[in-house]
């Protein structure tokens, strides 16, 4: 490679970099599994002949595409033996990302756990059709399908996706308030008012990966996750302290315990209600929310 391929090569990586990032935490989950997806992409594209690329931004995220699905096939078999629910990486994000609705959308744990239920290719298109904008066309190319396939594929996946997500669009200072009461509840014991704020119908994930302790089962029923909540924060110790974030765009919860971080703690809020409760503890998943992560689409 020559220093001016080089700096060429290196100056479009760069400009690009936070988009092929979100392009891969979309597909995979993880954001550890999408920074090794860059590293690929970027050994790629540094032996690519720069003079046949039209469009640098594009030709990067089909490079991204290709190893984000072939990394998402091998993580649904490490899913396979994964102890105990398996969540998304939380991210701790920058304001600017909350700012754009779609995006912060398209990120948040209940979304992204919509997108798990979808298959390799299906997700691949979903992201990059709705979240992206690209043309059938370009994702064809991406994902190696006919253009009259993708627009099949795309369907499928947006009803599939429809009939699951949240029903509305949440205001950020709805999420805080619905916050606020719970966080005030759990930190008094205050059953009730947990229930209070708690959906009749909320389920509660725990994500431990088989290192710290979490629920290994999804926990439905208010009555259920605000009497487990209420005994587990009564076997916390006096250093145990719960504090706001912005968590894949969205205002969430971070549980510290003598200053380490613990557990991040995500909502889903459906009608002032908390729906969803996402308790990520595994450390390995923990690694991207000591700093803000820069999203972009």
């Amino acid at each position: 490679m020559t220093t001016e391929h080089g700096d060429r090569a290196t100056e479009a990586f760069v400009a690009h970099r936070n988009l092929l990032f979100t392009v891969a935490y979309e597909m995979l989950g993880s954001a550890a599994d999408a920074e090794d997806v860059l590293q690929e992409t970027w050994l790629r594209w540094s032996g690519v002949d720069l003079a046949e690329v039209r469009e640098p931004r594009a030709y990067l995220v089909r490079i991204t595409t290709r190893q984000a699905l072939s990394r998402l096939r091998a993580l649904g078999r490490r899913k396979e033996s994964y102890v105990g629910s398996w969540l998304p990486e939380p991210l701790l994000t920058t304001p600017d990302v909350a700012e754009d609705v779609e995006l912060a959308d398209s990120v948040s744990m209940a979304v992204l756990l919509v997108l798990e239920t979808l298959a390799p290719v299906e997700r691949a298109v979903f992201v990059l059709r709705e979240v992206f904008a690209l043309g059938y066309e370009e994702i064809a190319e991406a994902v190696g399908k006919s253009p009259a396939a993708v627009r099949q594929i795309g369907h499928r996946a947006r009803a599939h996706v429809a009939a699951r997500r949240p029903r509305g669009t949440v205001s950020a200072a709805d999420t805080r308030d619905a916050l606020a009461a719970f966080r005030r509840a759990v930190e008094t014991g205050d059953l009730q008012g947990l229930l209070d704020i708690l959906a009749p119908d909320v389920v509660l994930l725990g994500d431990g990966g088989g290192v710290r302790q979490a629920v290994l089962r999804p926990i439905a029923g208010a009555d259920k996750v605000a009497r487990l909540l209420v005994a587990g924060m009564g076997r916390l110790t006096t250093g145990a302290a719960l504090r706001p974030a912005q968590v894949n765009g969205h205002p969430a919860l971070v549980v510290r315990l003598d200053g380490e971080l613990d557990t991040v703690v995500a909502v889903r809020v459906d009608d002032g209600l908390i729906t969803g409760l996402y308790a990520v503890r595994n450390p390995e998943k923990l690694s991207h929310m000591e700093r803000a992560t820069a999203l972009r689409r």
